[in-house]
C-alpha cells in the first residue's frame, strides 16, 4: 500500500511508481483449515487468525521474527539448466550439504506459492528464490515488482528478515512501469547476504 502523493492524480500510474521504501503497509492472507492476515504497518509483523464462530480475526501473533540463518531453502529445481552462475554455485554448494563449503545439510521446501512459501520463512526461517533467468531476462524477471516483491520485502524486513534481486536491496527500486518485473531472493537475513556475496564474487566486486 502507497499513499497518493499531495497533488498527483491517481488516476496516472506514475503517481505510485514509487519505491518499496514508500509503502505504509503490506500484508498477504493464508487460507486453509485456518485463515490467517499477516500484516505490517512499517513497525513489525503480526498475525490474525479468523475465529469462524464470530466472524472476525483474532490478533494470535505478535512481533513476528524471522531466524536471521536457516538450513532450508525454496527454489523451482526445474529451473536449473537456465540460471545464472551465481544462483547455480550457491544451489549447487547447498546440496553438497555437510561435505561441502556450507558445512551443514539443507533441505528444500517448494510450494510454488509464493505467499505459502513466504509464510513458511516467516514462521521457521529459510530463503526464497525466483531469480532471473535466461528465460525471462528480457522482462527482467518472473515476479511482479510493485505488488509481488515490494509487499513481500517489506514484510520480510519488518521480521527481521532481507529482500534483494542479488545485487541490490528490492524496496530501493524506483519503479519504471507498474508491472515491472525483478530478481527475487528473501528470507533469513544471513542467508540472503550469502546469496549477494555469490553476485559479488560473480562480478569480482
Amino acid at each position: 500500500m502507497l499513499r497518493c502523493p499531495e497533488g498527483a492524480d491517481p488516476t496516472i500510474a506514475s503517481s505510485f511508481q514509487q519505491p518499496g521504501t514508500s509503502q505504509v503497509a503490506a500484508g498477504y492472507a493464508v487460507y486453509g483449515p485456518t485463515t490467517l492476515l499477516v500484516l505490517t504497518v512499517g513497525d513489525g509483523v503480526v498475525c490474525f487468525t479468523l475465529d469462524r464462530e464470530y466472524g472476525s480475526f483474532v490478533l494470535t501473533h505478535e512481533n513476528m521474527r524471522i531466524p536471521a540463518e536457516t538450513k532450508e531453502f525454496a527454489i523451482n529445481m526445474s529451473n536449473a539448466r537456465f540460471w545464472d552462475a551465481p544462483i547455480k554455485g550457491y544451489i549447487d554448494d547447498l546440496l553438497e550439504g555437510s561435505s561441502g563449503p556450507r558445512g551443514k545439510d539443507f533441505n528444500m521446501r517448494w510450494v510454488a506459492a509464493m505467499v505459502a512459501d513466504v509464510h513458511r520463512i516467516m514462521t521457521r526461517g529459510g530463503v526464497f528464490l525466483y531469480p532471473i533467468d535466461s528465460r525471462n531476462r528480457d522482462k527482467g524477471g518472473k515476479l511482479r515488482l510493485m505488488y509481488e516483491a515490494n509487499p513481500m520485502a517489506f514484510v520480510v524486513e519488518q521480521a527481521g528478515g532481507a529482500a534483494t534481486t542479488g545485487s541490490e536491496r528490492i524496496m530501493d527500486i524506483v519503479p519504471t512501469g507498474l508491472h515491472q518485473r525483478v530478481s527475487v531472493v528473501l528470507g533469513s537475513k544471513s542467508e540472503v547476504e550469502t546469496v549477494e556475496r555469490y553476485y559479488r564474487e560473480d562480478t569480482g566486486q
